[in-house]
């Protein structure tokens, strides 16, 4: 049996998590989803001319900033920069937001690209949408676990490159 993990641990944990991210951390970005219908895409499945999103969306996060670094290569010096953007699963429930690789993250004025997404966060360890067969000895582990955060890589984009078009109404 499961000590932990169940219901009412997982509702503490969820109104822990929103009070520091919300009232604590308050670091918000912007979130902009391209609009898949209306973006022309070519056969190498880059936007023909220009790209059109949703949003923007403002949502809380935590960020985790790697270093800089500025490689050379045969055209010059580069810049790079991958932070990792972690959101909380319930405020994007909560607004309906389903993030998606190519939406695109306005931080501090520079914009980021959403490369990986990575999904298996889990409090106790345990996805609860999946749990294992049913246990004669345990027939209750679906009630157990939590799915907590999604964490987006990204990489650098400059301003010019991003294509952000405001729609026309």
């Amino acid at each position: 049996m499961a000590l932990f993990g169940g219901s009412r641990d997982i509702s503490m944990f969820r109104h822990v998590n929103r009070e520091l991210m919300h009232n604590i951390i308050s670091q918000q970005c912007a979130l902009y989803q391209v609009k898949l219908e209306e973006t022309v895409f070519n056969m190498y499945g880059e936007a023909a001319s220009e790209k059109f999103y949703n949003g923007p969306f403002l949502l809380y996060c935590l960020i985790d900033l790697p270093d800089q670094t500025q490689p050379t290569n045969e055209e010059g010096v580069t810049w790079e920069w991958a932070p990792i953007f972690k959101f909380l699963r319930d405020d994007l429930v909560d607004t309906n937001i389903i993030i998606q690789i190519g939406d695109i993250i306005n931080f501090e004025e520079a914009y980021y690209e959403i490369h990986t997404i990575n999904e298996m966060q889990y409090f106790a360890g345990k996805n609860p949408d999946y749990s294992n067969p049913p246990n004669p000895l345990e027939s209750n582990l679906a009630d157990f676990g939590y799915n907590i955060s999604i964490a987006c890589n990204t990489h650098y984009v400059p301003a010019d490159r991003v294509g952000l078009s405001k729609e026309r109404t």
